[in-house]
């Protein structure tokens, strides 16, 4: 009986059809009684959306659960805050931890960042990691390490915070976001990564120091056929506000992807940025059209130099193919060109929105890209003249020591300074509807990221960061944080095994490469040698 009851009736349009009932119920009381128009309104709604749920043919969930089914996607939709409010534990990363966001709040704010009653990591967890400290502490004066980055052929080398902000585009992020970032470098004198969407007028307002990335859209100094244009380059590279020129290679987020911007949101603010017209797609391919080749390559970033009129020249990647790399470091050997600097972008890195097979599986993550890079310059004793840069899920005083450790000179954070800004990890970055302002071009959602408050956010979360890290030094006995190396990290490996991370890390004695490449890692035994300077390829 209740088979053949269901079959006539199923169970899932019991909804729709008590939405059905209860409007007409409410009808009869408005025509007899004059009562009951809201009751109707709403159920009378709730019965023509279940008719369209019938009869439209895009989602078989509703057709098959006509007026329900709608909570479903709802749940769905708010399914990332209800796990980051409710269900993930303080230490789970997806991508920050609570742990991790609330130390970046309270930093930005001011507010304390000690915590009662000891960690809330499992010491005894299998890639847990520690910093050795001393039994003769060191006192330092300041926690405004610096670093200068500039070769010999460099002639106006900068001073650079060994804690930046990394590369955001105007358009990524709000105008709002923009000027706060770039007010609070200014205040903190350390620098703000433009971003490929090149130098836009909110970058300019508060005079903070900028680093400009230019990428294979030549955005800024891009002719009207979208190539490289020397003058166009000339006129924004000589800004004393410009401090380096980083070219952009690929980046952590989405490597060996390019991207378009849709004719719709190139507004006249990023058009202007870019050198583009309004409202047409704003294209970035995949590969730069400059240069072709490693040698190519090594001329191109001389020539920016000079027309730069001697500031600091260098590039970003993520790690891909080592033998492209090896290709990179050959030129430098070959041509007797250097870059002033390397900035590594691990995979971790997430301020691009990207396909998720880019986001999880393409792109050496930080620690091999940056371990890589490293050891090559050492091995063909280059490292001493080009300063290192990393990226890739930094936040914490521990992240920028754990990057020392492994061979950069400097960090730079996206997402720790976007949280700096307020950004509550909504993950809607790429939708345009970011709650907090911070990466939306909607004038009314931008109103929310008030540019004075977030400038004493960023500025305060750059140096509360800074004093921890100086905090760190000290314990270690060290005098700046260059002094840091893997000798001084320790990670354990199973439940009753620990080892110094310079055991676990692959090195490179210095000129190994060019003397005794036989004895070294198995991926310089494989590829060094057949790497050329002449092409990106294998020889």
């Amino acid at each position: 009986m209740l088979d053949r009851l269901n079959a006539l009736y199923p169970v899932r349009y019991t909804v729709f059809a008590l939405c059905v009932l209860i409007a007409l119920l409410s009808l009869f009381a408005l025509v007899a009684f004059g009562e009951g128009g809201f009751v109707f309104l709403v159920f009378g709604a709730l019965s023509a959306l279940g008719a369209w749920d019938l009869r439209q043919t895009r989602s078989s969930v509703l057709r098959n659960y006509p007026v329900i089914g709608h909570l479903r996607f709802m749940l769905e939709k708010i399914r990332p805050e209800i796990r980051q409010y409710f269900l993930e534990s303080d230490t789970e990363a997806t991508p920050f931890s609570r742990s991790q966001r609330s130390l970046a709040y309270a930093r930005a704010k001011g507010e304390t960042d000690k915590r009662p009653f000891g960690s809330q990591v499992d010491m005894n967890a299998e890639g847990h990691e520690w910093l050795n400290h001393s039994l003769q502490p060191s006192t330092l004066d300041t926690h405004d390490f610096r670093v200068l980055i500039g070769g010999d052929a460099c002639t106006h080398p900068y001073d650079a915070s060994v804690f930046n902000i990394s590369a955001m585009s105007f358009g990524a992020l709000s105008a709002n976001a923009i000027q706060a970032l770039n007010a609070g470098a200014k205040r903190g004198r350390f620098a703000h990564d433009t971003g490929e969407g090149s130098i836009s007028e909110w970058h300019r307002r508060h005079g903070g120091d900028l680093i400009w990335e230019i990428g294979s859209g030549y955005f800024g100094c891009r002719d009207e056929t979208g190539q490289f244009s020397a003058e166009r380059f000339q006129a924004n590279a000589t800004d004393p506000q410009v401090k380096m020129i980083e070219i952009k290679l690929s980046q952590g987020a989405k490597p060996g992807h390019g991207g378009v911007l849709p004719g719709p949101k190139v507004t006249p603010e990023i058009a202007a940025a870019r050198g583009v017209p309004v409202g047409v797609d704003c294209v970035s391919p995949a590969s730069h059209s400059a240069f072709s080749t490693p040698v190519e390559m090594m001329h191109f970033i001389a020539r920016l130099r000079e027309l730069s009129g001697g500031k600091p020249v260098g590039f970003k990647l993520c790690i891909g193919h080592p033998w492209e790399w090896f290709a990179i470091v050959k030129a430098m050997l070959q041509t007797g060109i250097r870059p002033d600097f390397i900035v590594v972008d691990g995979a971790e890195g997430g301020t691009g929105a990207a396909p998720l097979e880019f986001t999880d599986n393409v792109g050496a993550p930080l620690q091999e890209g940056l371990r890589l890079v490293h050891n090559t310059l050492v091995g063909v004793n280059l490292r001493e003249h080009i300063k290192i840069g990393c990226a890739g899920k930094i936040v914490s005083a521990f992240d920028i020591v754990r990057a020392m450790a492994i061979g950069a000179d400097w960090c730079n954070s996206a997402r720790g300074f976007m949280f700096a800004l307020g950004c509550i990890q909504a993950q809607s970055c790429h939708t345009g509807h970011c709650p907090t302002g911070v990466t939306t071009q909607d004038p009314v959602r931008q109103q929310a990221l008030v540019v004075p408050d977030k400038t004493e956010r960023v500025l305060r979360f750059h140096q509360n960061t800074l004093m921890a890290l100086q905090e760190l030094v000290q314990a270690a006995g060290l005098q700046h944080p260059r002094q840091i190396t893997s000798h001084h990290l320790v990670r354990r490996v199973n439940e009753n095994e620990v080892r110094l991370l310079a055991n676990l890390l692959p090195s490179t004695p210095p000129g190994a490469l060019l003397t005794d490449l036989a004895a070294q890692h198995a991926v310089f035994t494989t590829y060094w040698e057949r790497a050329s300077a002449e092409r990106f390829g294998l020889a």
